[in-house]
């Protein structure tokens, strides 16, 4: 019977260049290091207008209900400056009881536990399945990833009975925190249209900056909430500013701002899009500008209501551990927004401390500790 050992995945795994949208041929080697321990696996590629394709993985070990899903993405952020690393961030070292590279917590490692896990699991008998939900496409735009996979699991009638997301969790010790949902994320682009002309003859233009300044300020000072029992308090963050104007003596035509806001179970996307409509239409009336808004919605906000399973997962990881984690529904968004539609998912991997960061590293005993937990997850599902 084939094993495999997690430290040795996540080298293999991490020495794959796949910064976001790229494959580089990850995708290919899983499957072959799937199909060895049983699994029949799919690789799905995606392509939509004006973004590149995208190769995700679908595989499945066993027919039976339930059917167990391991969720989570071999692309990565790019590394940034070479210079500032240690290592080579994609031909991963130890050095001094970490593994370094980029993808080490987020989330190449986690990818490798879980590997390892079923590889060390799948010689038991057990009624049911186990399936791999991998994209390459959750640090982008996440258009071709996770979100087209959940619609094709759906036209196929393949049922998910639970989903664990093996995101990087824990903030500073393995075992902290599980997340059992997340805040929505809509992201505004706002443009105030004003006239044009002198500076020294205002009567005869129309100065939209004014009225941008205003805008901003108010919808800065929007109080959403006060928070819930599961959620943090919503909140709006203007994140750019711009007025197109090469000349000191021109009042500008156009005012662009950029804005996010990351909101809790008491909001939509729809009931925030029109409350802030409703605030431009006001201010621009007034000041007699028009404005332009677009609007991306990257999630709306969700909880998977605890269950038997997430507590024994909890437990589970708590045994091991020997910390209960949080269940929170902190940070920002992930790939559970879409999986969340056809299954009930909690997200647990490794210390997130050093992800998106220069050398990036797991420590070789988490990586042991999160191999196991996902055996005995498994253990226990299938009991």
């Amino acid at each position: 019977m084939k094993v495999y050992n997690e430290l040795l995945l996540a080298k293999e795994l991490m020495r794959f260049p796949s910064v976001t949208p790229v494959d580089a041929g990850i995708m290919n080697f899983m499957a072959k290091k799937l199909r060895l321990i049983g699994f029949k696996c799919k690789i799905l590629e995606f392509k939509s207008k004006n973004s590149k394709p995208v190769k995700n993985l679908y595989a499945r070990l066993g027919k039976s209900k339930p059917n167990f899903c391991y969720a989570g993405h071999t692309d990565v952020v790019p590394p940034g400056n070479l210079k500032d690393w240690t290592v080579n961030p994609f031909k991963p070292a130890v050095k001094g009881n970490y593994l370094i590279g980029r993808g080490a917590n987020d989330m190449k490692a986690s990818i490798a536990c879980f590997i390892a896990a079923v590889s060390k699991f799948k010689s038991k008998k057990f009624k049911g399945s186990i399936s791999l939900l991998i994209t390459g496409d959750e640090e982008g735009v996440a258009i071709n990833g996770t979100k087209r996979v959940v619609k094709y699991l759906k036209r196929k009638k393949e049922k998910i009975d639970f989903c664990l997301v093996g995101e990087p969790t824990n903030q500073n010790k393995l075992g902290e925190m599980m997340k059992i949902g997340r805040r929505g994320s809509i992201t505004g682009y706002l443009t105030i249209c004003g006239t044009q002309g002198h500076v020294a003859y205002p009567h005869a233009a129309n100065n939209p900056a004014p009225v941008m300044i205003k805008i901003l300020n108010q919808i800065e000072n929007i109080k959403f909430d006060k928070g819930t029992k599961n959620f943090q308090s919503s909140n709006l963050e203007i994140v750019k500013i711009n007025i197109e104007n090469t000349a000191d003596n021109v009042i500008p035509a156009e005012a662009e701002a950029t804005f996010n806001i990351r909101f809790n179970n008491k909001h939509s996307s729809s009931s925030l899009k029109k409350k802030l409509n409703n605030i431009f239409r006001k201010a621009c009336k007034k000041s007699k500008c028009s404005f332009k808004i677009s609007y991306i919605v990257s999630g709306e906000a969700f909880i998977t209501i605890p269950n038997k399973t997430t507590k024994m997962i909890q437990y589970t990881i708590k045994k091991i551990t020997k910390i209960m984690p949080k269940l929170s529904t902190s940070g920002g968004t992930s790939d559970a927004r879409f999986i969340r539609k056809i299954s009930p998912c909690v997200e647990f991997g490794l210390v997130g401390k050093t992800m998106h960061k220069v050398d990036e590293a797991v420590s070789l005993s988490d990586l042991k500790k999160l191999t196991t937990i996902y055996n005995k997850i498994l253990e226990n599902y299938f009991k």
